[in-house]
C-alpha cells in the first residue's frame, strides 16, 4: 500500500502536540505532551532544545503511531513547527551548546538592540528588514551571546531557530523558512528575500545561518539515526515547516489577503495575509507562507500566560475544587468574571507582565492594575485582565487600519477560544466579529497539511477549506462596544503616563 498518512508535530511554549491525518483532513490520531518553560532570571525565557524540543518530537511520533496503529511505512510526509523566532547555538553535529533563547518574551537583548541601532543605523535596519529591532528579533540575541557568552558564540557552527533545529535533527539538513525570517532582524532583507551582508556580517557570518526556503519545500528525509529515535521510517520526506503561529494560521484557512488569525495561546499572535510587504515600525512585516504572498504579523507577550498566572497565584480555591472533581478552575474563574459588567467595576489593566512586543515594542513595560478599591473582588481583577488583552487587540487593529491594511476577517484559534466570555469581550471591545472554525486542532494540523502539499498528496493551498470545516461567529454587541470606549481610552493614557515609572521598576527588578 502506498504511504498516505501525514504526520504533523508542533512544539509550543508549554506544550507540544501532534496529529496524524489523511490528505482529505480526516483526523486519525492526536496527542499532546506538557513541558516546562524555564525562567532563570527576570526577562529570560529558555527551553532545553534536546530535553524539550527533540524529546517531544520523538515521543509524540511514537505515541501517534501506537495510538493509530498506522505503520511507519504508511507515513507519506512529516511537517514540524515550533515557537519562534528563537536562537539555539549548535555544534557541527547540530547538538545545542546551551539552552535556547526564546522569542520576544525573552527581553535580555535590550542593550544589544541599542548598540546595533547605533552601529548600523535605525534607518538602514528599517530599510533592509522592514521592521525596527525588538526583543522578538534574532540578531540582537546572537549579539547577546557574543557579548556575554563569547566561548559559546565562538564554538557555534549554527545559530538555529526551533523549527530549523528539529528539521536538522530529523534530516541532517539545515534550512529555515521565509515566513519565520520576519523575526530575523536585522539579518534578513525583506525586499530581496535573502540575508543582507551589510546588516548580517557585523553580527554573524552567513555560513552560520540556515539557508532559506518555503515551508512546503522538502528539506530532506528521515535519517537512520532519527528513525531509531522517532520510530519513523528512514527515507520519509520532511518539509521545511515554519513557526507555530504560521502553521496554526494555515490550519484554519488564513491564506487569502485580508484574512487575519488571532491565536489565543500563552501569548497572542496575529497573522494577516497581505498582497505585498507593508513595512511597519510598530508591527512585523515580511514574506508570507506561500509564494506570491506577504504577511503582517504582531504579538502580545502575555495573554494566556496572564490567565494562567492569575489562576496559579489567586485561584487556589478553584484549583482545589477542580482536583476534588469539581469544575475546571478556569471555567469557575470565568463564570465569576462573567457576572461583572463591562469595565470591570472601574478597573483598567495593562497586560505587560513580560514586557510587550507589538505595537509598543517595549521590553521594559510592566503589568499594572489601576483603579483598585476595597470593594473590588478577584472576579473584578480577572475580568480586568481579560479586558486588557481585548484592549491590546483593538490597538493592533487600529494600527493596521492606519497602514491601510485593516483586516476584513478575524479568525480566532487556540486554547483561549474555549473561553466564550473572553471571545465576546474581544469582539465587543473591537466592534468586530470573529469566526471560530469548527476545527481548531492547532499548528500540528497545519504541519500535516504542509507535509501533504510538500509530497504532492494535496494539490493546492485552497484545499485547507475542507480541512478547517465550518464554525460559528462571535458578533459584537454595539451597546457594550460603546460602553468600553472610555476604558479603552484610559488604557492608552495609562501606559503613556506611567511608562517612566514602569521602566524604573523594571530596572530595579533587574538589579
Amino acid at each position: 500500500m502506498a504511504p498516505i498518512y501525514l504526520l504533523g508535530i508542533d512544539v509550543g511554549t508549554y506544550e507540544s502536540k501532534g496529529v496524524l491525518a489523511l490528505p482529505d483532513g480526516t483526523l486519525i490520531a492526536q496527542a499532546a505532551l506538557p513541558h516546562e518553560l524555564s525562567l532563570p532570571q527576570p526577562g529570560w525565557a529558555e527551553h532545553d532544545a534536546e530535553g524539550v524540543w527533540w524529546h517531544d518530537v520523538c515521543a509524540l511520533a511514537r505515541r501517534l503511531l501506537d495510538l493509530s496503529g498506522v505503520a511507519a511505512e504508511e507515513i507519506a510526509g512529516v511537517g514540524v513547527s515550533a515557537i519562534g523566532p528563537t536562537v539555539v547555538p549548535t555544534d557541527e553535529q547540530g547538538i545545542a551548546l546551551r539552552p535556547a533563547i526564546l522569542y520576544g518574551i525573552d527581553t535580555r537583548s535590550t542593550a544589544q538592540i541599542a548598540a546595533l541601532n547605533a552601529e548600523l543605523g535605525e534607518a538602514q535596519i528599517f530599510a533592509v528588514h522592514g521592521n525596527p529591532l525588538s526583543t522578538q528579533m534574532t540578531g540582537p540575541k546572537i549579539r547577546w551571546l557574543a557579548d556575554h557568552e563569547p566561548e559559546i558564540y565562538r564554538r557555534a557552527a549554527m545559530f538555529a531557530t526551533a523549527t530549523s533545529y528539529l528539521v536538522h535533527r530529523l534530516t541532517g539538513q539545515w534550512v529555515a523558512d521565509y515566513y519565520t525570517a520576519i523575526g530575523f532582524g536585522p539579518l534578513f532583507d525583506v525586499h530581496q528575500a535573502a540575508y543582507n551582508p551589510a546588516t548580517t556580517l557585523p553580527i554573524v557570518e552567513l555560513e552560520r545561518l540556515a539557508p532559506l526556503a518555503w515551508p512546503t519545500d522538502v528539506a530532506g528525509t528521515i535519517t537512520e539515526v532519527a528513525a531509531r529515535a522517532t520510530g519513523l521510517r528512514a527515507g520519509t520526506p520532511v518539509v521545511v515547516g515554519t513557526v507555530d503561529a504560521a502553521a496554526e494560521a494555515i490550519s484554519v484557512g488564513v491564506i487569502e489577503p485580508g484574512q487575519m488569525m488571532l491565536m489565543y495561546g500563552t501569548t497572542l499572535f496575529f497573522i494577516q495575509v497581505t498582497e505585498q510587504v507593508v513595512p511597519s515600525k510598530e508591527l512585523w512585516a515580511g514574506i508570507g507562507m506561500f509564494p506570491g504572498t506577504a504577511a503582517l504579523a504582531a504579538g502580545m507577550a502575555t495573554t494566556g500566560a496572564l490567565t494562567r498566572w492569575f489562576r496559579d497565584q489567586f485561584g487556589g480555591r478553584e484549583l482545589a475544587a477542580q482536583e476534588a472533581g469539581g469544575p475546571n478552575a478556569y471555567t469557575a474563574l470565568t463564570e465569576a468574571a462573567g457576572a461583572i459588567p463591562p469595565g470591570a467595576g472601574g478597573l483598567v489593566a495593562l497586560p505587560y507582565f513580560s514586557g510587550e512586543r507589538t505595537p509598543i515594542n517595549d521590553p521594559l513595560a510592566r503589568g499594572l492594575i489601576a483603579g483598585l478599591t476595597l470593594s473590588h473582588s478577584r472576579a473584578h481583577v480577572y475580568r480586568a485582565l481579560l479586558e486588557s488583552v481585548a484592549y491590546g487587540i483593538r490597538h493592533h487593529v487600529e494600527v493596521m487600519a492606519a497602514l491601510n491594511a485593516a483586516p476584513r476577517e478575524l479568525i480566532a484559534v487556540g486554547g483561549g477560544t474555549q473561553n466564550a466570555l473572553w471571545l465576546q469581550i474581544v469582539s465587543d471591545v473591537c466592534g468586530l466579529p470573529q469566526r471560530v472554525p469548527a476545527r481548531t486542532i492547532g499548528a500540528a494540523y497545519g504541519d500535516a497539511f504542509l507535509a501533504g502539499l510538500g509530497v504532492g498528496l494535496i494539490s493546492d493551498p485552497s484545499a485547507i477549506e475542507f480541512w478547517a470545516g465550518g464554525g460559528h461567529i462571535v458578533r459584537p454587541d454595539l451597546a457594550r462596544h460603546a460602553a468600553y470606549a472610555p476604558f479603552y481610552s484610559l488604557y492608552h493614557d495609562l501606559y503613556q503616563q506611567s511608562r517612566g515609572s514602569l521602566h524604573a521598576l523594571a530596572r530595579l527588578q533587574g538589579a
